[in-house]
C-alpha cells in the first residue's frame, strides 16, 4: 500500500494535470467555435459556385461524363474541352485542343495509371482517434491502388498536417513538399498554391486521378473519415439533378461514405430555373471557364476547414474525458487517502491510549 505522501503526491500532480487538460478543452472549444463560423461563412458561397455552375452546363447540355481524350460532349456539332490558361479554363473546339501541349478536360475519365492522394491530419496529438483515423484509411487507399497494380513510384501523396507526414514518410510516401502551416492555419492562398500544384500534376499527366482523404466535421461527438475523387470532376449526378428541374445545395455522408460529395456539394431543392432562357454576359463558355478553376481551388479550401473544425472538435471531446477520468482518479485518491489518514489517527490514538493504561 503507498504511503500517505506518495498519495498525496499523486493527487498534487492529477490536480496540476486536470487544470492543464481543462484549458486545452477550453482552447480547442473556442478554436471548434472559430473553425465552425469559416465553414458556415464559406459554405454557402460554395455552394452557390456550385449551382451556377451546374446551371450553365445544363443550359449548355455539356455531359458530366467526358470521354478519355479529353473532350466534353456538347449540343450541336462542336465538342469542348478544357486547356488550362492562367486562373481560368478556356472551352475551344476539340479540334483545336488536338494541337495544344496539355489540353484536357477537368472532367475526362482516365485510366489510373498514377495517382495523387492528399491525405489531411493534424500537427500535435492528444486529438483522440482523429491522426489514426486519417492515417488508418489513408493506408487503406495506398494499398488498394497496389493491389490494382500500381507501384509506389506510381502513388504520389500529399501530407498535410505533421502527423501524417511522419506516417507516410514511414511507408515510403515522403510529401513533395511541406504543408504542416496548412494543418495549424488554413488559409486559402495555402490552399489555392497546393490546389493550383494538383491541377498543374493533372494537366500535365503526371496524375490521372486525386483523391482526398480527412476527417469530416459532422457533429462534436463524430468526425467520420472521408474519401473523396478530387480530379476528374465529377458533375454528373448534380446535372442529371438538375435537368430534372431541381438544384442541389448540401451533401450528406456517413462514417462508411467513401465517395462522398465535397463538403457543400449537393441536397436537392425543388422548383428552380435554370440559364436555357436567360442572356448571359459574358458568355456562358467564359463564365464555366472561370468557375471552373474557382470550384477546384474552393474544394480544397472547404475541406482543410472541415479538417480543421473535425480536429478541434476531436481535442474537444478528448480533453473532457480526459478531465473526467482524471477527476474520478481525483476523488479515488482523496478517499483512499482521507481513510489512511484515519487510520493513522486511530492508531496513533491507540498507542497513546495504551501507553497511559499501563
Amino acid at each position: 500500500m503507498p504511503s500517505l505522501k506518495e498519495i498525496k503526491g499523486r493527487i498534487n500532480s492529477i490536480s496540476s494535470t486536470l487544470a492543464i487538460t481543462s484549458a486545452m478543452k477550453m482552447v480547442a472549444a473556442a478554436k471548434l467555435q472559430k473553425a465552425q463560423m469559416a465553414i458556415q461563412n464559406m459554405l454557402p458561397y460554395e455552394r452557390r459556385l456550385y449551382s451556377m455552375l451546374v446551371d450553365l452546363m445544363g443550359a449548355m447540355n455539356i455531359s458530366a461524363a467526358a470521354s478519355e481524350d479529353g473532350s466534353v460532349r456538347g449540343s450541336g456539332s462542336a465538342e469542348r474541352g478544357f486547356d488550362q490558361s492562367g486562373d481560368r479554363l478556356s472551352l475551344s473546339n476539340r479540334h483545336d485542343l488536338a494541337g495544344m501541349d496539355g489540353a484536357y478536360s477537368l472532367m475526362a475519365q482516365r485510366e489510373v495509371r498514377k495517382v495523387a492522394i492528399v491525405a489531411f491530419a493534424s500537427n500535435s496529438s492528444l486529438c483522440g482517434a482523429f491522426n489514426s483515423n486519417a492515417i488508418r484509411e489513408a493506408t487503406a487507399v495506398i494499398n488498394e491502388y497496389r493491389a490494382s497494380g500500381l507501384r509506389d513510384s506510381d502513388i504520389v501523396v500529399y501530407s498535410v498536417g505533421r502527423k501524417m507526414a511522419e506516417a507516410m514518410r514511414k511507408l515510403g510516401f515522403p510529401s513533395p513538399a511541406d504543408f504542416t502551416k496548412m494543418s495549424d492555419s488554413p488559409s486559402y492562398e495555402a490552399a489555392s498554391a497546393l490546389a493550383q500544384e494538383l491541377l498543374d500534376g493533372f494537366v500535365s499527366g503526371r496524375f490521372d486521378k486525386v483523391e482526398l482523404v480527412y476527417n469530416h466535421y459532422k457533429s462534436t461527438s463524430s468526425q467520420p473519415t472521408i474519401r473523396q475523387t478530387y480530379l476528374p470532376l465529377s458533375l454528373a449526378d448534380a446535372t442529371a439533378d438538375l435537368q430534372a428541374g431541381k438544384i442541389t445545395d448540401s451533401a450528406s455522408e456517413s462514417d462508411t461514405n467513401r465517395g462522398a460529395e465535397p463538403v457543400g456539394a449537393p441536397v436537392v431543392r425543388q422548383g428552380s430555373p435554370t440559364t436555357e432562357d436567360l442572356i448571359v454576359e459574358p458568355s456562358k463558355e467564359d463564365l464555366i471557364a472561370t468557375l471552373l478553376p474557382k470550384v477546384i481551388r474552393l474544394r480544397i479550401f472547404t475541406t482543410l476547414l472541415d479538417s480543421a473544425a473535425a480536429e478541434h472538435a476531436a481535442r474537444t471531446v478528448a480533453m473532457q474525458l480526459a478531465t473526467d477520468n482524471g477527476n474520478d482518479l481525483l476523488q479515488e485518491l482523496t478517499l483512499e487517502y482521507n481513510k489512511g489518514r484515519q487510520q493513522k489517527i486511530t492508531s496513533e490514538i491507540l498507542d497513546l491510549v495504551g501507553g497511559s493504561m499501563q
